[in-house]
């Protein structure tokens, strides 16, 4: 019998076929693309489980035992896999070589059930060398890293679908919990919160220009000072205030009119004499090579990239072989990396830029899932970022640029320089005060010369004084002084959270672990917990009315303590010093030392929905979150038990800039809606502007009547106050007016420019364009959610521009009908294009369609989910959506009537059913006991249907749940 192959089974598509490459023929490789299996769906639970895993897909009362299934999409590559192993000898399990990857490797194991040695083979970059090296030098799968990964899984399950449907009930549908995410998002939140009640201090000081005297020996440029004294005390910085406003040192504060007073004396009186100069040396060393965490803050910092998009390059450098594995805690490098940062250092600056022994970096994290390398360029000579260039794009050679110049620089000679502080001292006003300058000259730039690490925004940074060149001086030398202004100054509040300082935040608070950074943040933001303005993350008042409600009930679970202490717990189980199902028994049902999540939640007591969701403003105005958003409800202190006001919140204001000033102006704002157009000739009907909640619109109107008037400053319509009915006299119920006719403002319009003729346009859509001469249809132009389109019976087609609504010719429509629906109409460009896809052998491109960007390969088409870029999307990523698309098969046509898979239940009595449809057979009526037989028939079919829908809601639920961490 001939010998069999070694099946080698990896992660991803790109490495496959690298890998397959440089292990040769006697190896077959192939993909997992990713997991295989995870936990059930409560659908996909036999009946018979159900009791012990129907909640979570956990038997919690029987060791947490929990309930896997291999998901639909994974069907196809189990099954290849299986064929695949039918002619192997030897099963090499090459997945990741962090905690995620050994269990994926274990999952691979429990499905597949191999018959032959099976081997654990791990490699932390994608070369030749490293690949034949680890086929060489295989281990047993580590179980510890296992329990700790599917301890995790089984944590974050129970945790998230305990916690979330309390979030759906109390603020919103759809939220989620979850253990890293909570955390993170009160993080934000409590930043937000701090800046909404920072107080700013206004302090005010001197700059002014200084010079040696014209024929000086000293002559030379001008260079700037600021005043620091007067009269020997110190002036007041930023650094000098507390965030209520208060000093918190004695020092001298000026004010404004003090300040110019004292600019005028100085330039008055025109000298200062050199009274200190103090020249002091210093070093800066070289940063450690990049963290999975430390690059995601770079990245952000200097080339302006979410973390998830940080990790997508990466994870694309590292497949194609450029770069060491992306997902690592360590700052070591191994002896080959040192020796080819250091000779490529030399090489490149001279035999000076590297120190005589190699640098050596220490991790502080004891983590047991982290790599042994740090990330940095792969190989044993590293490859300079222009010979890489043609084989990269421009965000991979970007990110390369930066992990080859931080490691070359991470072995280089240490940065020295020499800071100079010249003070000052003069006259003024009856004062004495002094300046200074200071300025910084390196002597040595050492690793600078490569790499320089980029800074967070700091706060009250307008007290740093700026480097500048210094003229040589002495104590005693008589300066030229003038040129004095004064600056008014205020104090900073933090600065909100940036991707790059939350996964600082995060890490420095022990906090989740970096490989799952990106993908905490991007829930964050999916969830609607903050936004983007610049790289700044903005908590909404979404994220307000969830961390409290977690901070009043559930306290624990998003303390930044207990959250570090169960990662610490979690890594004791990846060294194999903890017990994991004695740890999660503590944690679900309690313990000594802390209240389990089960007790809880059961005990969770009344919450009072509208406190959660409210934000006292002022007196009057108080913020709350409902369906659609934020809003004023204001109350008339005059009359408060009338129905309050409500005033909407513009959605790009953060919640720092409500303040009681910004409420008022808002509450006190002109009315922009109800402003009143003109009359419509045709029915004498009058046309007004509203800004709604679902956006501006035009609407027809009867007539003011007498009791009416019209605000002549805002246009708004005032309708008089009705008189009160009698007391005790019936109220007639009155007849239902028919509702008045509407139309949405288009994208191009605003509610401050439209007028009447535009507006009775938008109220006389849809256009007819005309009849089709070969069917006879009419053809109407029109505008949609998703923008202007022409409609003919059931048939649609988009148009190019909103004006073509009202503009485009009969001729021009039949044109773009003549035309196939999809695929003869103009190609959109690929936004990004990649290699064949290996199921359908077609090549594979992102482009920009109707509703947004889509996968495709010329079969199947996937849309990019919210949240998401083409840029994060990955040649694996895309093969993984592109799966499961096909694995949920074509969707449903519109309008076709077939069993909805909610209603499942109701296949209960199937005869009832068949009896049902034969009752209209006999023509004799029917008698009241087959009535009452009938209506308790439909009564069962409706309690069946009611109870699907419950389990289905239920369901759909649980599934928004899983993304919770």
């Amino acid at each position: 019998m001939a010998e069999g192959k070694k099946l080698v089974i990896v992660e991803s598509p790109t490495k496959m076929r690298s890998i397959q490459g440089y292990l040769g023929d006697g190896y077959e490789v192939l993909s997992s693309v990713g997991h295989i299996r995870d936990l059930a769906d409560k659908k996909d639970i036999p009946a018979d489980d159900k009791k012990a895993y129907g909640k979570y897909s956990i038997d919690v009362e029987n060791g947490f035992d929990p309930y896997y299934v291999v998901s639909d999409r994974k069907t196809k590559t189990v099954a290849e896999l299986r064929r695949a192993l039918k002619s192997a000898d030897e099963v090499l399990l090459a997945t990741d070589e962090d905690r995620e990857g050994e269990a994926i490797a274990w999952h691979l194991l429990e499905t597949l059930k191999p018959k032959v040695p099976v081997k654990r083979m791990v490699f932390h970059e994608i070369t030749k060398d490293a690949i034949q090296a680890a086929v060489g030098n295989t281990r047993e799968l580590d179980l510890a890293l296992v329990d700790a990964q599917e301890t995790r899984r089984i944590l974050d399950r129970l945790y998230g679908w305990d916690v979330s449907p309390v979030l759906w009930y109390k603020v919103k549908s759809g939220l989620s919990a979850g253990r890293v995410q909570s955390a993170a998002t009160r993080m934000v939140v409590e930043r937000e919160r701090e800046r909404m009640a920072f107080v700013s201090a206004e302090y005010w000081d001197v700059e002014s220009q200084a010079s040696a005297s014209a024929g000086s020996a000293t002559q030379g440029a001008a260079f700037g000072v600021r005043l620091v004294r007067v009269d020997g005390g110190q002036l007041a910085r930023g650094t000098d205030f507390n965030d209520a406003g208060q000093l918190k040192k004695a020092v001298v504060v000026l004010s404004e009119a003090d300040a110019e007073a004292l600019a005028a004396a100085v330039d008055a009186t025109g000298t200062a004499s050199v009274t200190k100069v103090e020249a002091k040396p210093g070093t800066r060393s070289p940063y450690a090579p990049f963290t999975t965490s430390t690059l995601q803050q770079e990245a952000g910092r200097k080339l302006s990239m979410s973390a998830k998009q940080a990790m997508s390059v990466a994870q694309r450098l590292y497949e194609k072989g450029y770069i060491t594995y992306m997902r690592t805690d360590s700052v070591a490098l191994s002896t080959q990396a040192v020796q080819a940062a250091r000779s490529q250092a030399v090489a490149l600056y001279g035999d000076a830029a590297v120190p005589l022994k190699p640098r050596v970096y220490k991790s502080k994290s004891k983590n047991a899932q982290e790599a042994h390398e740090a990330i940095r360029p792969s190989g044993e000579t590293f490859r300079t970022p222009a010979s890489v260039s043609s084989g990269l794009d421009r965000e991979e050679q970007r990110l390369y640029d930066l992990i080859w110049k931080r490691t070359v620089a991470s072995q280089m000679s240490d940065a020295k320089y020499e800071t100079t502080t010249i003070t000052l001292e003069t006259e003024a006003a009856g004062k004495r005060v002094e300046f200074t300058a200071s300025g910084t000259v390196y002597t040595f730039k050492g690793f600078l010369e490569a790499y320089e690490e980029g800074r967070d925004e700091k706060r009250n940074a307008q007290d740093s004084s700026a480097d500048q060149s210094l003229p040589a001086v002495a104590v005693g030398d008589e300066l030229a002084i003038g040129e004095s202004v004064a600056k008014g100054h205020r104090t900073t509040p933090k600065p909100r959270y940036t991707e790059a300082s939350l996964v600082k935040a995060l890490e420095e608070h022990g906090i989740g672990r970096p490989s799952t950074f990106a993908s905490i943040i991007g829930t964050v933001i999916d969830r609607g917990y903050a936004t983007k303005r610049g790289q700044a993350l903005v908590p909404t008042w979404l994220a307000f009315s969830v961390v409290r409600l977690l901070e009043q009930h559930f306290a624990d679970l998003i303390d930044y303590d207990f959250t570090a202490a169960l990662e610490d717990d979690l890594d004791a189980i990846a060294r194999g010093e903890q017990n994991r199902v004695e740890w999660l028994k503590s944690f679900y049902y309690g313990s000594e030392n802390q209240v389990g999540l089960r007790q809880v939640v059961d005990n969770l007591g009344e919450i009072d929905a509208r406190a959660l969701n409210s934000t006292r403003i002022t007196d009057d105005a108080t913020l709350r979150f409902g369906k659609y958003g934020p809003y004023l409800e204001v109350v008339d202190p005059a009359n408060p038990e009338a129905k309050p006001r409500i005033v909407n919140v513009p959605e790009d204001l953060a919640p720092d800039e409500l303040t009681a000033d910004k409420a008022r102006e808002l509450i006190d704002a002109p009315v922009a809606g109800d402003r009143v157009l003109g009359e419509n000739p045709e029915n004498g009907k009058i046309v007004v502007v509203k800004d709604g909640r679902f956006g501006p619109y035009v609407q027809e109107n009867d007539p003011v009547s007498e009791d009416d008037s019209v605000d002549e400053a805002t246009g708004e319509v005032l309708q008089q106050a009705q008189e009160p009915s009698a007391k005790g006299k019936k109220k007639t119920k009155k007849e239902a007016a028919p509702k008045p006719r509407t139309a949405s403002l288009l994208r191009s319009m605003s509610v401050d420019t439209i007028d009447l003729d535009t507006a009775l346009q938008l109220l006389s859509l849809p256009r007819v364009v005309g009849t089709d001469p070969a069917t006879g249809e009419e053809i109407t132009a029109q505008n949609g959610r998703f923008g202007p389109y022409l409609k003919k019976g059931t048939d649609s087609r988009s148009l190019e521009s909103e004006s073509q609504i009202f503009d485009v010719t009969l001729e021009q429509a039949l044109e773009l009908y003549a035309q196939p629906k999809y695929g003869g109409r103009k190609a959109s460009s690929a936004l990004k294009e990649f290699e064949a896809d290996p199921v359908s052998g077609k090549p594979i491109r992102i482009r920009d369609g109707r509703f947004g960007a889509y996968v495709t390969d010329g079969e199947t088409n996937v849309t990019i989910p919210r949240g998401q870029t083409p840029d994060d999307v990955t040649f694996e990523i895309a093969v993984q959506m592109l799966a499961d698309k096909r694995a949920k098969g074509p969707a449903p046509k519109r309008g076709a009537k077939k069993p909805a898979a909610k209603k499942a239940p109701a296949k209960k009595a199937p005869a009832k059913k068949t009896a049902a449809k034969k009752a209209p057979a006999k023509k004799a009526p029917a008698s009241d006991a087959d009535k009452a037989a009938a209506r308790s028939e439909a009564a069962k079919k409706a309690a069946a249907t009611r109870k699907a829908n419950a389990i289905a809601k239920a369901d759909a639920g649980r599934a928004a749940a899983k993304a919770g961490s």
